[in-house]
């Protein structure tokens, strides 16, 4: 007999040759039945939804239909038939089932509410489950929907180093790389660690940000976006923060403040648009499990137009609502940063919509933006979102090598190893901008997860790194 090749479920299920022999494979959802007949939901990943096996039970071996439980893998040969259940138009009339993999009782995902938390603790089996078969699904989408934005408008993917030397944004946030014997490092007489033997022969870091490296490539390619794994050792415990995640970073030569904000309005709209037409099955199941207000939040997004607002304002408003009894847990004042609660109000509270922040304090803003002419102001964007926060950040960057040293010297940046980016104020200076955005910052919003950590398949955070 020849052997008849597999079809893959989300394939399967919008066949309509009824009669047809087909294969599946994949692991058990739920078996339940009488003494006659078994249903089995069976389902590969490939889709939320699952394929129902109806298999009779006298046509089996008794011993092997005891085998097919919870996470059990197995390969289905049978005909393809109309189903009369509600649900879906398709099922399988099993004619031979394998058990290809056993699944014994102590299976961690059975089906049963588990917490988010007890299933991180199993973060190599969760995948299997349909919230996170969902989450990654819609992942792999945002990723297509990224490179797709950016490639048809002319942008070049650029390859940003992940080992760095380059330590723009302070020690402490940096995770060190080195081959040296951590049990016998050699030190000077100052008590400083001799690097001259190390692998690079220098000290170097895992990146915390592409950008600098990015700004490079677009001085010579015009319009480059980078996207990559980016880490941070900030001791943070908080469900917005993880020490390994990815960004996407592009880059734009002679565009301004208003033409950045074009983009990253474009750019977001986009990506959720790209979800609510290709991921249509997992929102709706996120929508009905996770939260439920997922999709409407997602189509009030692609439909509204961002207000665009100056941090000035920004303050004002929040000190207006402090007045009239809305309490934050950190104070307001023109200065300081805005923390997530204040950045929610605005957005969820008093405007309803997402907000673009322009016009920072310089003081709290990183060293490369370009400063306003009223000398306390920078052009730094960040975008605001329902339920996130910050979502991205960006800038127009300082293009004057005078004004750019004059802001390194005020921060006493450590500039021995950024020669390089400074060539680039020398030789050629241009306008140019460009923005960040934690791709998993992304998902959290177009999946309506609460915590960054169920997000990514294995999050990195402080005190964790299994698998």
């Amino acid at each position: 007999m020849e052997k008849i090749r597999r079809t893959k479920i989300v394939d399967l299920l919008q066949r309509e040759d009824y009669g047809a022999q087909v294969c599946v494979k994949g692991w058990v959802r739920t078996k339940r039945g009488s003494k006659a007949v078994n249903f089995i939901a069976l389902n590969d990943g490939s889709t939320i939804k699952n394929v129902q096996v109806v298999a009779d039970v006298e046509k089996f071996d008794p011993e092997m239909v005891k085998l097919i439980t919870t996470g059990a893998c197995l390969s289905v040969v049978g005909e393809m038939v109309q189903s009369i259940g509600s649900g879906q138009n398709v099922e399988i009339q099993a004619q031979q089932i394998e058990v290809l993999g056993e699944c014994p009782a102590d299976y961690p995902m059975q089906k049963k509410g588990q917490t988010m938390e007890y299933m991180r603790q199993y973060a190599h089996m969760r995948i299997r489950t349909n919230t996170f078969g969902a989450v990654f699904r819609i992942r792999h989408n945002m990723a297509i929907a990224i490179h797709k934005f950016f490639h048809d408008r002319g942008f070049f993917y650029f390859h940003t180093p992940l080992i760095t030397a380059s330590d723009c944004e302070g020690a402490g946030e940096m995770f060190q790389v080195t081959t040296k014997n951590l049990y016998d490092l050699k030190k000077d007489e100052n008590g400083q660690i001799i690097y001259s033997d190390d692998f690079f022969g220098k000290m170097t870091s895992l990146t915390v940000s592409g950008q600098l490296e990015g700004e490079l490539g677009a001085t010579g390619l015009g319009q480059i976006y980078t996207f990559g794994p980016t880490f941070r050792a900030e001791n943070s415990n908080t469900p917005r923060h993880l020490a390994e995640f990815w960004m996407i970073e592009p880059e734009v030569c002679f565009i301004d403040l208003p033409e950045l904000m074009d983009l990253e309005e474009e750019f977001i709209k986009y990506c959720v648009k790209w979800a609510l037409e290709n991921c249509k099955d997992d929102l709706e199941f996120l929508n009905k499990m996770i939260d439920k207000g997922l999709i409407e939040r997602l189509q009030s997004v692609v439909e509204t137009e961002f207000v665009r607002l100056p941090y000035t304002e920004g303050i004002k408003i929040l000190e207006e609502a402090v007045k009239n009894g809305h309490k934050f847990e950190f104070p307001v004042s023109w200065g300081c940063d805005l923390a997530s609660e204040h950045e929610r109000y605005l957005v969820e509270e008093h405007f309803k919509k997402p907000v673009i922040m322009i016009d920072y304090p310089k003081d709290i803003k990183a060293f490369y933006m370009k400063q306003n002419e009223d000398g306390k102001t920078v052009q730094g964007t960040d975008v605001l979102f329902p339920q996130i926060g910050e979502i991205i950040g960006g800038s127009v960057r300082e293009e004057s090598y005078d004004k750019l040293m004059k802001r390194i010297e005020e921060m006493n940046i450590p500039m021995k190893d950024m020669w390089w980016y400074l060539d680039t104020r020398k030789y050629g200076s241009c306008p140019h901008g460009g923005f960040g955005l934690g791709f998993e910052r992304l998902i959290l919003f177009v999946t309506g997860m609460q915590n960054i950590r169920d997000v990514i398949p294995f999050p990195r955070t402080p005190k964790t790194a299994d698998f």
